[in-house]
C-alpha cells in the first residue's frame, strides 16, 4: 500500500490556465479551457477582465477564480491566454513570459516587429513558451487539406463580413486580413519571401481601413490575391487555389475543402475530372488551438504556430498597410 508521500509524488500535474481578456473572444478561451479540463487536461484557475461584472460573471460560469488586473494573477498561473487589445500584447506577454508562464496571445501578435522581438526576447530568456493565435490553421477544413498542397501557384481569396458588433482597435488588415496572409506564407512555404505587394483600402464606416484588396507576388511566382472587407452584407470566408493538376477550394465557413484534378489517362478530358470532397473531423477550431497549445506545453515540444510565425505575418501585413497609406495619400481618401 503506497503511503501519503507516494500518492502525491503520482498524482498529475495539470497547467494551471488563466485567461486575460475574457470579451466576445476571450469568453471562448474560457469555455473551451473548462471543457478541456473537465478532461483533465488542465485546470482553468482565473479569468481577468478590466469590466469587473464580465469578469465575474465569465469567472462563476466556470468557477474559478477573477481578477480586474492581470498582474494579480501572478504565481497563481502556469500558462495564461491573452486575448486582449493587440496594445496591451507585448506588456502583458513580457512580463508573463519573463516570470516562466507560458503564453498564447491572439492575433496579430503585437502592433510593431520591434514589440513583436521584445516578446520572443523575452520567451528565449526564460525558456517559455510564446504561441500566436492564428486560428485558421487549426480549421478543420485547413487541417484535412493540408497534407494534399504541394506547389500553389494562384490564390483567390475572399475574408468578407458585416460590419462586427464590437470594439475595433485595428484595421481589416490586422483584424481579419491577417488570417490569410499568414495562411498564404504558410502553404506557398515559410523560406519564400513576397518580393512585390500591391494593395487599396479605405474607410467606410469607421475611422480606419474597413475594405482592402492585396496583391503579393512571392519569389518563386506564386501570387495571392487577398480580400478583405467588414462592411460586407454576408459572410464569406473562402480560399480557392491552383497547383499544379489540381485546383482548390477551402471553405473556412462551411468547413469544406475539395481538390478537381484530372486524369491525364482519360480518353476524353471531360471525362478525367475527379473531384475529391475531403472528410472534415468536425472540430471546434479554438478548441483545436488550444488542445494543441496545451499539448506542446505537456510534451515541451515547439508551438505549432510560434512567434515567428506571428512575426511574418505581422511584417506582411504591415507592408500591405505601407502600400494602402501610399495608394490613399494619391487618392486623398
Amino acid at each position: 500500500m503506497m503511503d501519503t508521500k507516494e500518492e502525491e509524488l503520482q498524482e498529475p500535474v495539470f497547467p494551471r490556465i488563466g485567461v486575460v481578456g475574457v470579451g466576445s473572444l476571450g469568453r471562448h478561451h474560457a469555455r473551451n479551457y473548462a471543457g478541456l479540463a473537465s478532461e483533465g487536461l488542465c485546470d482553468l484557475v482565473a479569468v481577468c477582465d478590466s469590466n469587473e461584472e464580465t469578469a465575474r460573471e465569465i469567472a462563476e460560469a466556470h468557477d474559478c477564480e477573477f481578477f480586474n488586473d492581470w498582474r494579480e494573477m501572478a504565481g497563481k498561473v502556469d500558462a495564461v491566454s491573452i486575448v486582449t487589445p493587440t496594445e496591451t500584447h507585448c506588456e502583458t506577454a513580457c512580463v508573463f513570459l519573463r516570470d516562466g508562464v507560458d503564453v498564447l496571445v491572439e492575433k496579430p501578435v503585437a502592433r510593431t516587429i520591434e514589440e513583436t522581438d521584445r516578446m520572443i526576447a523575452a520567451a528565449e530568456e526564460s525558456g517559455s513558451t510564446l504561441m500566436v493565435g492564428h486560428l485558421e490553421r487549426f480549421n478543420p477544413a485547413m487541417i484535412a487539406l493540408r497534407p494534399h498542397v504541394t506547389n500553389p501557384l494562384y490564390f483567390e481569396i475572399h475574408r468578407v463580413s458585416p460590419f462586427p458588433n464590437r470594439s475595433l482597435d485595428v484595421d481589416v488588415v490586422l483584424d481579419v486580413m491577417i488570417h490569410d496572409l499568414d495562411a498564404v506564407q504558410w502553404l506557398v512555404g515559410e523560406t519564400i519571401k513576397p518580393e512585390a505587394i500591391h494593395a487599396v483600402g479605405i474607410p467606410i464606416i469607421s475611422d480606419k481601413v474597413d475594405a482592402a484588396n492585396a496583391r503579393i507576388e512571392f519569389e518563386n511566382g506564386a501570387v495571392a490575391n487577398i480580400t478583405a472587407s467588414r462592411v460586407g452584407t454576408e459572410k464569406i470566408r473562402k480560399t480557392r487555389f491552383y497547383q499544379t493538376n489540381s485546383y482548390v477550394v477551402l471553405d473556412y465557413g462551411t468547413r469544406f475543402a475539395s481538390l478537381t484534378s484530372l486524369n491525364p489517362e482519360a480518353s476524353h478530358p471531360l471525362l478525367g475530372i475527379n473531384i475529391n470532397r475531403l472528410e472534415i473531423e468536425d472540430v471546434e477550431p479554438l478548441r483545436a488551438e488550444l488542445s494543441a497549445f496545451l499539448n506542446c506545453l505537456k510534451t515541451n515540444s515547439p508551438p505549432p504556430v510560434s512567434a515567428a510565425d506571428g512575426r511574418r505575418a505581422l511584417e506582411l501585413a504591415i507592408e500591405v498597410l505601407d502600400k494602402i497609406d501610399s495608394h490613399r495619400s494619391r487618392i486623398k481618401v
